[in-house]
């Protein structure tokens, strides 16, 4: 089955529009899909959010980067463009780069004037090139180039990455006899479970998976390691740490029910996620798992995570 990517197509907007058509072109040449946010002018926060919802749901992202460093978001003092390159990188979203040539700079200003060179941040855009640079990128004289570029760089992104993409309904295979054979499978499962419940019971195996001990150890591991967690997710808040056991305690509820990595949710799931619960797991508090039927995964808490809680929960009520 051939897979469409969805490419996220990034840029300055007045002074690359033919740039961007190029790059649209080849996109949709190649039989992939092109997305941008040719609809809207960068220019606030909550744009910004509904650009990385974009970034999120694609598969690929590409920046044509020409004279211009772009409108600037005004806490940061750096450029939407920026902030959307920067987002791709953290992300981890495959990406590619096509950056205008000095001397093809030149002529576009000879054939445009003045305003398609950046005139205020001359240094941030010198220093967004650099970074730019050190990634997958080319420099492009012409749309030739840019459609070549494309061209080239899909295909081995698409043939070194494991992208989800779209697939046409016409060529999904009938799968009712596999689902069936499933379904089977499930209920033998469920059956087995069952017989093997009632045999632990007969022989008395109920001993439970950690003991008081090495719990208590489990909690002074837990509070020697400090996470310092990001501004936005703690209303913009400096510099503020907490232990993993603190972090494992206030959001246990939150575990019992799953996080997930599935896009369009607020910074602070991400932020469990992929950063305190990787570091759960090692102690075997949590376990990531792939949810049925979706393409994102779960963090969900463990039996040994909820004997955890409870024998937290049970030293409380001895020490009152």
């Amino acid at each position: 089955m051939k897979k469409r990517l969805q490419v996220f197509i990034s840029s300055t907007y007045i002074d690359l529009i033919e740039e961007r058509q190029a790059a649209v072109s080849a996109v949709l040449k190649s039989g992939h899909i092109p997305a941008g946010m040719e609809l809207f002018t960068a220019g606030d926060k909550s744009q910004l959010d509904i650009i990385k919802r974009w970034i999120d749901e694609s598969d690929v992202y590409m920046l044509i980067l020409g004279g211009r460093y772009g409108s600037v978001e005004p806490e940061s003092g750096v450029s939407y463009t920026e902030l959307e390159y920067d987002y791709a990188l953290e992300i981890g979203k495959p990406l590619f780069a096509v950056v205008i040539d000095d001397e093809a700079l030149e002529n576009k200003v000879k054939e445009h004037g003045t305003s398609v060179i950046e005139k205020d941040r001359p240094a941030e855009l010198k220093l967004f090139k650099e970074k730019v640079l050190t990634n997958m990128s080319s420099f492009f004289e012409d749309m030739k180039d840019i459609r070549l570029c494309v061209m080239e760089s899909l295909p081995e992104i698409a043939s070194t990455r494991e992208l989800a993409g779209w697939i046409s309904g016409n060529e999904i295979p009938d799968t009712k006899g596999l689902v069936d054979e499933i379904a089977k499978l499930n209920n033998e499962v469920r059956e087995l479970t069952k017989e093997n419940l009632i045999l632990t019971k007969k022989v008395g195996q109920h001993a439970k998976i950690t003991n008081s001990s090495e719990f208590d150890e489990l909690k002074t591991i837990l509070d020697s390691v400090e996470i310092k967690i990001p501004p936005k997710v703690v209303n913009g808040k400096e510099n503020v740490v907490q232990t993993l056991f603190t972090l494992f305690i206030n959001v246990q509820e939150t575990l019992v029910t799953g996080v997930t990595n599935q896009s369009q949710q607020d910074e602070a799931v991400y932020f469990l996620y992929n950063n305190v619960c990787p570091k759960l797991q090692i102690h075997g508090l949590v376990q990531n798992e792939k949810v049925a039927s979706v393409r994102w995964r779960r963090f969900s808490i463990t039996k040994k995570g909820q004997e955890f809680l409870a024998h937290i929960e049970k030293q409380k009520l001895i020490s009152e």
